[in-house]
């Protein structure tokens, strides 16, 4: 068993903020529950909102540096102590940190009024957690984990950037595709380590062989070539030498995911998860490469939701579940509410990514993808919300 990681004084206060997943996970939850139907009523009725976002850039940057941003405080501040050796992030440091995350959500719900500020209070989330994610990596002398800062620096820098041209009145197809690009390659670096990892943890114990192909050269062939993919995609993304490396990062991508044997961890949803969270990540480069060279047969935006309600959705509702599980002292098994939200998250992802293949109405479409996606997260939020507020148990 690991020892226990590190922690500061400050731990012993309100134990919402004991660990970074206690705040995180379940507000990010509660906030794609609310953003989620806000975004459908904006879309469909007159609503006027305070915010001096668009209702498709709210939509946009809420759910890539909103949630997610949540999203990933929760899991690196979290996972530090392990990574570092370094003290947990607790007590007043996580409540102001906490407390900056939600007011730039507050920011941008009500910058029309104030844009120039709202912008810079949200950008400075983002900032504050890759600044405090590199001073524990530097410090812990961690250097495999430097990548992922560098990623988390990457996507602050873009925020920052998306920020500027909206308040230039510039186009952010690019900023976007740039975000959406980083999280790609986050999802590829992170879930090629602890999808073989807890999957090969599972059968172990469950006497399951063969194991999950380890982190290997493979997976830094296949890292190198979604990066150049992506890049192509960035600058080029209708060019038929995109669409091709779509075609060929995906078969790489999906070779990646078989060598993990998901196939095998079909007796608990837990780890399962993990492999459908990624699943929706090879899809997208399946369904990208399919809408750029054949845009006739499958549309990129319909594609761009595999990524996004899909392996974003999925795959970071995976691991929250765990580790609020784990760091609660609850057995790492699904039970039935979070196999409803399992199921829920994945049935608006369907229906989102593949409405346009069945000719469903857009609305309609957005409506019931929206209700089924946003109510898992909403369920998550109620019942995980009150895990947090229980003390792990004595080994």
């Amino acid at each position: 068993m690991a020892s226990p990681a590190p922690t500061r004084k400050e731990d012993t206060g309100f134990i919402m903020f004991e660990r970074a997943f206690r705040p995180f996970f379940p507000g990010a939850a509660l906030f794609a529950a609310i953003a989620i139907p806000l975004w459908i009523l904006s879309l469909d009725t007159d609503m006027e909102t305070p915010s001096g976002f668009s209702p498709r850039d709210y939509h946009v940057h809420e759910m890539i540096f909103g949630y997610l941003g949540a999203v990933l405080a929760g899991f690196l501040f979290t996972a530090m102590p392990n990574w570092t050796g370094q003290p947990a992030l607790a007590g007043t440091r996580l409540a102001l940190l906490s407390a900056l995350w939600l007011a730039g959500r507050v920011a941008i719900f009500t910058s029309a009024s104030w844009p120039t500020a709202a912008a810079v209070i949200d950008a400075g989330f983002l900032l504050t957690v890759s600044t405090l994610a590199w001073k524990d990596v530097l410090t812990g002398g961690s250097a495999r984990h430097m990548p992922v800062c560098l990623l988390v620096s990457l996507l602050a820098i873009v925020n920052i950037t998306y920020h500027y041209a909206l308040l230039q009145g510039a186009d952010t197809a690019v900023v976007e595709r740039s975000a959406l690009a980083i999280i790609a390659v986050l999802i590829s670096l992170i879930g090629g380590r602890v999808v073989p990892n807890f999957s090969g943890n599972w059968m172990k114990k469950n006497n399951i062989s063969p194991l999950p192909s380890p982190f290997s050269s493979f997976d830094i062939a296949v890292l190198i070539a979604i990066i150049i993919t992506l890049t192509s995609w960035i600058i080029i993304p209708e060019a038929s030498l995109t669409g091709y490396l779509f075609s060929v990062a995906f078969l790489a991508q999906a070779l990646r995911l078989l060598r993990w044997r998901g196939w095998q961890t079909t007796a608990e949803p837990l780890v399962l998860i993990l492999h459908i969270g990624y699943l929706w990540l090879v899809l997208w480069f399946g369904l990208t490469g399919l809408a750029i060279l054949s845009p006739d047969l499958f549309s990129v935006t319909s594609a761009l939701h595999a990524l996004t309600a899909g392996a974003i959705g999925t795959m970071t509702m995976a691991i929250m579940t765990r580790a609020i599980l784990g760091h609660s002292g609850r057995k790492l098994s699904a039970g039935p509410t979070t196999r409803i939200i399992y199921a829920l998250i994945i049935a608006g992802t369907l229906v989102r990514v593949f409405a346009q293949s069945f000719s469903l109405d857009f609305m309609v479409a957005t409506a019931i993808s929206g209700t089924l996606w946003s109510s898992g997260f909403l369920l998550f939020a109620l019942t995980y919300g009150s895990y947090c507020l229980s003390r792990k148990k004595p080994s």
